[in-house]
């Protein structure tokens, strides 16, 4: 919780009226008219930031500009004033010698600085920007090398005037042999130390802001040719000292060159084994920031790359044995994306790194599953051009964008499975990680079976398979159901349901990618998958209807694109239609299953459609229906819905008015049923309404087959009908009235 102060300093804040917010302004723009910047002054500026946060921003923005730093609600403030003006007093205060102004006032300086080039870019000249080039050149690069203060020489006279300058450290203790960086340690730190570190922290955003790629072609090409040979050399010291030719460069192409050798400074520095942890956690964060700048100023200048890459290998190789630098390793992986193919650098460990050891063996780490999505992400256009990121399969529940980028022709099918078993994949997730802690029981004492079988080498295979981090070794297990028995305890837990709601959403995606990229044969396949694993689903309320859901719709979308598919695979779709059981448990795709054979196996949708399929067809639809409207439901089922029945009557009638041989048997069905119901209530329907409905569909089919010509009209309507195209025919009267009614309203 913040300072009462703090909170007391708000509230005033929030009641300050519009006059007196202009009069605040104005004493402060004078303060910064002036030619030193006091204490007065930045006392100002914090006190117009606490004025302006509460309506932008928390406490905790208004407690970190009380350390001098800022926020965006900085901005507002810059609404008001002249930009340019208030960046020109604040570069000449930067211009100032430390004895020309208060202490630390260069440190507050720079921050605010920082801050509204951030909102507002387009304030700085070209002069401004050349100047400020020139200022952090010298703070990078020429900061003092020795620690603030200083320690006495010792004796009983010590005064201040007897102090000796002690140089500083490196990490490890040593006495530092180059010049000053944010990662060199000492008892204090002068004031242009400390703006070497402000420095760096704004450096890349100043790179990527103002340092646009206007290098000479003629100048890029030479130095591309002279750097060239260096891509194999190998790297004497990354310690650069600064050369005599860089003094030459205009300012941001200096300031580039200086940038370049920092960044190779701080990543000979991280190779020190520091003494506290925090400094390592330190170097981490530093060789992230380095890594990025080098990957900013190759992409301005060419000619970097072939320099910079020895020494992102050299890293690369050191580091990627340790995953503990996997937020050091997702930049790296960035460089070698950018920059790879014109250095003719091989990448292919490097992706075999990012996708496969990272969601493999980082999965429940949150924070680097976000830097891995948002580097896909961003990069996704790139990414597709390689084979390995196809190969491999990210442990994300969330890739809504990146889903459409994994499916191909040759990973379909196995996509297809692993999407279908993201709720068993996130539960062996939850249990590898429970395994490597004491054992856990529930609170009643009970140990988790699920967690034993995952201890156990009977059943090792099935969740090794689940944990797979590279695709190809087989699209699915024949052990599904019983994986589903030994994770039948986790079906509860909130990262499995949270995964499965994810699962339609991911479905929808892939079919309607596939369907781009698969072949009629491929799409039998996949019909073929959608038709058994609408029996093999982890048992998660509401999530087997919402798949077989899914599956429904786009079975008919399939079947409408391609309606050779319903004879393909006749077989496997009879035989799921045959199985009486399905019309109680998997009613909605069920009855989906019966309307496609029922639409699409004709002669007119495929020549192959013989009479003996047709028969064939009928007899097993028939058989189904005969049983389910002749007996009670089995125990525990409920009675069969009355769209199930409708539509095998519809199926059957469509059927029989392909083969007129058949009208006999379903019109003596039809008429049985009329019979039957008229007795009363029937063991197979509860509800009368329903009941109604049923009986009333079978008579208007039953009429319709009493003229077989005109049932094969009205139950299978030729495509002139269903799609008709009379104003575009010009062999009909219709086109010819269209065209005389628009002349005659164009006419009025």
């Amino acid at each position: 919780m913040y300072a009462h102060s703090s909170e007391s300093l708000i509230k005033q804040a929030r009641e300050i009226q519009e006059s007196e917010l202009q009069k605040f302004h104005s004493r402060l723009g004078k303060l910064l008219q002036g030619k030193e910047l006091g204490h007065e002054a930045v006392d100002s500026l914090q006190r117009l930031h606490i004025i302006l946060s509460p309506s932008v921003q928390s406490l905790s923005c208004v407690h970190c500009f009380q350390s001098t730093n800022c926020s965006p609600s900085l901005h507002l403030y810059c609404l008001r004033a002249d930009l340019s003006s208030l960046c020109a007093q604040l570069l000449r205060s930067l211009e100032s010698r430390q004895s020309e102004g208060p202490a630390n006032s260069l440190t507050h300086t720079l921050p605010i600085l920082n801050t509204i080039l951030t909102h507002s870019p387009d304030c700085l000249t070209e002069d401004h920007v050349t100047l400020l080039s020139k200022k952090l050149v010298d703070w990078l690069r020429y900061a003092s090398i020795t620690q603030g203060g200083g320690v006495p020489s010792g004796g009983f006279f010590t005064g201040p005037r007897s102090r000796q300058p002690v140089p500083t450290a490196e990490l490890d203790g040593t006495v530092s042999g180059d010049f000053f960086t944010v990662l060199c340690v000492g008892q204090g730190f002068t004031e242009d130390q400390w703006m070497n570190v402000y420095s760096f922290s704004m450096l890349r955003h100043w790179l990527l802001t103002y340092h646009s790629v206007s290098n000479d072609l003629s100048l890029l090409i030479s130095r591309v040719a002279d750097d060239r040979s260096e891509v194999d050399g190998s790297v004497v010291s990354m310690v650069s000292a600064t050369s005599s030719s860089s003094r030459l460069l205009p300012p941001k192409e200096r300031l580039r060159e200086k940038a370049f050798q920092y960044c190779q400074r701080l990543i000979e520095q991280s190779d020190r084994k520091a003494h506290k942890r925090t400094d390592t956690d330190l170097q981490k964060a530093c060789l992230v920031e380095a890594v990025c700048i080098l990957d900013c100023v190759c992409g301005e200048d060419a000619s970097l790359v072939y320099r910079t890459f020895p020494c992102i290998k050299a890293l690369f190789g050191r580091l990627s044995s340790d995953l503990s630098f996997a937020r050091v390793l997702l930049p790296i992986a960035q460089f070698y994306l950018n920059h790879g193919e014109m250095a003719a650098v091989d990448c292919e460990c490097v992706w075999k790194l990012v996708f496969g050891r990272f969601p493999a063996e980082l999965f429940n780490n949150q924070f680097l599953a976000h830097e891995l999505l948002r580097f896909l992400r961003l990069n996704l256009e790139s990414l597709q051009d390689t084979q390995t990121f196809c190969s491999f399969i990210p442990v994300v529940d969330d890739f809504v964008d990146l889903l459409p980028s994994l499916v191909t022709a040759g990973t379909a099918v196995e996509l297809l499975h692993t999407l279908l078993d993201l709720p068993c994949l996130s539960a062996t997730l939850v249990l590898q990680v429970r395994s490597t802690c004491l054992p856990i029981s529930e609170p009643g004492g009970r140990g988790l079976l699920s967690l034993d079988a995952f201890r156990s080498q009977s059943f090792r295979g099935l969740f090794l398979f689940l944990l797979r981090g590279e695709a190809g070794s087989g699209d699915t297990i024949d052990r599904l159901s019983t994986l589903h028995e030994l994770l039948a305890e986790t079906a509860d837990w909130s990262r499995v349901v949270q995964c499965a709601q994810t699962v339609p959403v991911l479905l929808h995606i892939f079919f309607n990618t596939v369907i781009a990229v698969a072949d009629e044969k491929l799409l039998a396949h996949l019909v073929q998958v959608m038709l058994e694993r609408s029996s093999l689903l982890l048992n998660i309320p509401k999530y087997n209807k919402e798949i077989h859901r899914v599956f429904s719709s786009h079975l008919l979308r399939l079947c409408k694109l391609h309606p050779s598919l319903v004879v393909d695979q006749s077989h496997e779709l009879l035989e799921f239609a045959g199985a009486t059981a399905k019309v109680y448990s998997k009613e909605e795709i069920y009855t989906h299953v019966v309307w496609v054979l029922g639409e699409y196996l004709s002669v007119s949708c495929d020549s192959r459609c013989s009479v003996k399929l047709i028969t064939s067809c009928f007899e097993t639809l028939e058989a189904v229906l005969f049983e389910i409207t002749s007996s009670a439901p089995p125990p525990g089922a409920d009675c069969p819905v009355p769209r199930v029945v409708t539509s095998l009557m519809s199926a059957l009638a469509k059927l029989a008015s392909r083969s007129h041989d058949l009208i006999p048997r379903v019109s003596l069905f039809l008429s049985k049923l009329r019979t039957v119901t008229r007795g009363g209530p029937v063991a197979w329907c509860s509800d009368e309404e329903d009941l109604v409905a049923i009986v009333t569909r079978g008579e208007e089919l039953w009429s319709l087959l009493k003229a077989p010509g005109v049932a094969q009209s009205v139950l299978t309507p030729p495509a002139l009908v269903t799609s008709p195209q009379w104003h575009r025919d010009t062999n009909v009267a219709m086109l010819l009235r269209l065209r005389a009614l628009t002349n005659l309203t164009h006419s009025q």
